[in-house]
């Protein structure tokens, strides 16, 4: 099953970071958020994806296409003597790597609709290029077989950013909620899609809008609940704790390698 990643918005909330390459490029430890989220899933056994490119898609080109060659031990020739690279490592990931360029200016409506041709008539997985979880994509997938729909987001519960203060009618303090789960659930990616969405895409729109809105109003959309870690980096902050977490060695969504 293919895996489709929105990497073409531009970050404006993270612009410490994203003055200068997209979001799905910066980086937690020494490797951009999208390498995480490709992990992520390659875990699961999903290694052929999509990447819907957009805002500076010549850093996520330039990445994959030097992949190797960043990461591993290597020879190369240069001058008179230039020979093919030497890789003295091969790469622990067997990806298959589409790159598509989406447009600059394309909402993720407009991103998912051209990449149509590459998907067909399967199924495939849809998330975005700013966020990380924990999630058990061979249960999501289950889940979405089982409800028969168009299209399975995964929820999740977000953490309030603040501690909680729960007063009784007396204005006494009951109790001190540190950062307590928020009680509404948020579409949080990680979607499993059936190609029957792409006919509700007509022109440049925000998926998250008429489409998903369309599909809800005729019963095509499941929710998947995740209780477990999930993360966006949306802002420097994010950044900072993604980073932190990672550093630590306490990063719940490294699920690989364990």
């Amino acid at each position: 099953m293919k895996v489709v990643i929105l990497c073409g918005g531009k970050g404006a909330r993270l612009r410490q970071e994203t003055e200068f390459k997209p979001k799905p490029m910066v980086e937690i430890g020494d490797y951009p958020i999208l390498w995480h989220i490709m992990k992520i899933y390659s875990h699961y056994g999903f290694n052929d994806f999509i990447l819907c490119l957009g805002y500076k898609s010549e850093a996520i080109r330039q990445y994959i296409t030097n992949y190797e060659t960043m990461h591993y031990d290597c020879s190369i020739y240069l001058g008179t003597q230039r020979k093919p690279t030497i890789y003295h490592r091969n790469a622990k990931e067997k990806w298959k790597i589409t790159l598509v360029n989406t447009g600059q200016d394309s909402e993720t409506g407009m991103r998912i609709k051209l990449i149509e041709p590459y998907v067909g008539k399967n199924p495939f997985m849809l998330t975005y290029g700013d966020g990380v979880a924990d999630i058990n994509l061979k249960k999501l997938l289950k889940f979405h077989k089982s409800k028969k729909k168009a299209l399975t987001l995964t929820g999740v519960y977000p953490i309030e950013r603040f501690g909680v203060v729960e007063l009784d009618r007396q204005s006494n303090v009951k109790q001190f909620l540190e950062k307590p789960r928020k009680c509404d659930l948020i579409n949080a990616g990680f979607m499993v899609c059936e190609p029957e969405v792409f006919k509700y895409i007509r022109g440049n729109v925000v998926f998250e809008n008429t489409p998903l809105k369309m599909l809800t109003e005729k019963n095509r959309v499941t929710c998947f609940q995740h209780f477990g870690f999930w993360h966006s980096m949306d802002t420097f902050r994010d950044f900072l704790f993604l980073n932190k977490l990672w550093n630590l060695g306490n990063a719940p969504w490294k699920l690989w390698g364990k």
